[in-house]
């Protein structure tokens, strides 16, 4: 590891191979946290080159616990984190809207680490029970039409730096990797990242796989679709400046989309707004990002009509319904809230 931070220090990058080696490494346990804080801190200070984010997915995907679902054809709705935005957990409650909607959904998440309440954290609060066993993921889509990966369950060097980043608790590379290593490996994603430069970095590295993309930026700094300016899409079939009067949605305010305070509070507002009892701000947000996942899901529909159908499924409580229906198969606790 000396030789390498000496050779960042002297602002060189690394290659693919040195990337990929670096990560083997650090899943090996052959660093020390000190020394590894140091990797990391690097990559606050600089950009990342697209060889180096290569190097670092390919071997986060070579070391994975693959999990197999391709009989489902899952899409995936997952965000980089790391805009400093804390919003409540949109991609989340869209991931349900859109399952209810017959697209199956392998969700893959995190606790958070630069924000208050990631995926996992709201997830488990409210009674999901992670899992790596396969045979129960299968059972969960094929009932439910989505499932959970738990992203530190699923890819070792996850585990081995999760207390690192919590201590640090500031955005590091790893934000940007999050969405490209899911380990069901689906051919349709919707990811959002936290820079336009990882945009273009992404779109970059998707248009060398067979995945089905829409990659998603909102230009006053959102990882998602925040309705507060326009946002860049972009797909395998094109790259769009898109706004809320493209979905037929409102335009919002930072305000109006904020997370709660804690796990507790953030749960609540994921309660309240899947039930169709969210803010209007709340509701068109989710409708925008569930329409977008619709939308890459089936290319026939526009924009506008996915993000009005997944308006209307979430004020209507058919994501709620599928979710209470897990909620009872999987859930490790019973809360009245449901």
């Amino acid at each position: 590891m000396k030789e390498i931070l000496n050779h960042l220090f002297e602002h060189k990058a690394l290659t693919k191979e040195q990337a990929r080696e670096v990560l083997v490494n650090i899943t090996a346990g052959m660093y020390n946290q000190n020394q590894i804080s140091s990797f990391l801190t690097v990559y606050m200070m600089r950009s990342i080159t697209v060889e180096e984010l290569e190097g670092f997915r390919d071997a986060l995907l070579e070391l994975c616990h693959r999990v197999n679902l391709d009989a489902y054809n899952p899409i995936d709705l997952c965000g980089t984190g790391g805009d400093g935005k804390d919003t409540f957990n949109i991609s989340t409650i869209s991931s349900f809207v859109v399952a209810a909607n017959g697209v199956a959904v392998a969700k893959h998440g995190n606790y958070g680490v630069s924000s208050t309440c990631g995926s996992s954290n709201v997830l488990e609060a409210l009674g999901i029970k992670f899992t790596t066993n396969h045979g129960e993921l299968e059972r969960s889509i094929e009932k439910h039409n989505i499932c959970f990966l738990h992203a530190p369950l699923f890819h070792p060097a996850l585990k081995s730096v999760g207390s690192i980043r919590k201590d640090l608790g500031v955005k590091t590379f790893f934000n940007m990797l999050g969405p490209m290593v899911n380990p069901a490996f689906p051919k349709r994603q919707m990811v959002g990242v936290f820079s336009l430069e990882l945009a273009r970095m992404y779109g970059y590295l998707y248009q060398q796989s067979d995945v089905h993309y829409s990659i998603i930026h909102t230009l006053d700094g959102y990882d998602e679709v925040s309705l507060t300016s326009p946002f860049k899409l972009i797909s395998d079939k094109s790259e769009l400046l898109l706004d809320a009067e493209t979905l037929g949605l409102p335009t919002l305010q930072h305000e109006q989309i904020k997370g709660g305070s804690d796990i507790a509070g953030s749960a609540d507002i994921f309660l309240n707004v899947l039930k169709g009892q969210g803010t209007e701000a709340q509701t068109a947000v989710v409708a925008a990002n569930a329409g977008i996942a619709l939308q890459c899901a089936k290319p026939e529909l526009s924009f506008r009509d996915a993000a009005a159908i997944a308006k209307e499924t979430l004020v209507a409580g058919k994501a709620y319904s599928l979710f209470k229906n897990l909620i009872k198969d999987n859930s490790e606790i019973v809360d009245a809230r449901y």
